[in-house]
């Protein structure tokens, strides 16, 4: 009877031991998890190194702005997209309505058409300048882009090339619009109108300025675009590192 009573008691001790370990054990895996969820990455993906993660996503980058690159800078590439096509400076609204009500729509139509061909043909000096920006990335700058918004990498962009972008883009829109004589015309009257132009708003003397800002404002929409597709649609992930990495962060 006193053995009988040994095995239970025994048996009563192991089975409050491993109810112990067993909560222990439960601890441990919240632990683990906590830790994971706070890191941004599941269990399963904290093998991802510094390396894979910057390197994936400078093939993100550069797949993002070469495309921006070729939809905007060829022919057509502003002026037949309706998101970015640059339309007359509202502060020459008036000029626009003169023209068409005089019956003079080929005038207006070319002056609006020089502007985006100018943006069309400024455009592709941005490769280099965003693979420059690209290259400098540091494993900080990766970790906040990856962990930011869906435009953190765009916004990147803005803040380390637009005015590097600007200095290049300007001379060639300059060039541009002074090879039509609708554009030419127009710069020579502000140029001569001296003081008075003061009065007026800066869209409307500085066409060159106004076509370059808004060639940025398109280039940057599309890198936007492509950047939040990247991270929302697994299929836009064209090689194993973009899925391994954007799927640890998202």
């Amino acid at each position: 009877m006193k053995i009988i009573n040994l095995i239970v008691a025994a048996g009563a001790l192991w089975l409050a031991g491993s109810a112990v370990l067993a909560a222990d054990w439960s601890k441990y895996l919240d632990t683990i998890k906590g830790a994971a969820d706070t890191a941004g990455v599941s269990t399963t993906d904290v093998d991802l190194t510094n390396t894979e993660m910057v390197a994936g996503l400078k093939e993100a980058l550069d797949k993002g702005t070469q495309f921006a690159v070729d939809k905007l800078g060829k022919p057509g590439g502003f002026l037949n997209n309706k998101e970015v096509r640059i339309p007359m400076p509202e502060s020459l609204s008036w000029v626009e309505s003169s023209l068409r009500t005089l019956g003079q729509d080929e005038l207006a139509d070319e002056f609006v058409t020089t502007m985006n061909e100018a943006a069309e043909q400024a455009v592709p000096e941005a490769a280099d300048i965003f693979g420059e920006a690209i290259q400098n990335m540091s494993v900080e700058d990766a970790q906040a882009i990856l962990t930011g918004p869906d435009d953190a990498a765009t916004e990147y962009f803005r803040t380390h090339t637009e005015t590097a972008l600007t200095d290049k883009m300007r001379p060639i829109v300059e060039t541009a619009t002074a090879r039509t004589s609708v554009t030419a015309a127009y710069k020579n009257m502000t140029d001569k109108a001296g003081g008075l132009t003061s009065m007026l708003p800066g869209s409307t003397t500085d066409i060159d300025g106004y076509v370059t800002g808004k060639t940025l404002d398109g280039l940057f929409l599309m890198i936007a675009r492509e950047e939040r597709k990247i991270r929302t649609n697994p299929v836009a992930r064209s090689t194993e590192l973009m899925q391994k990495v954007f799927g640890a962060y998202n």
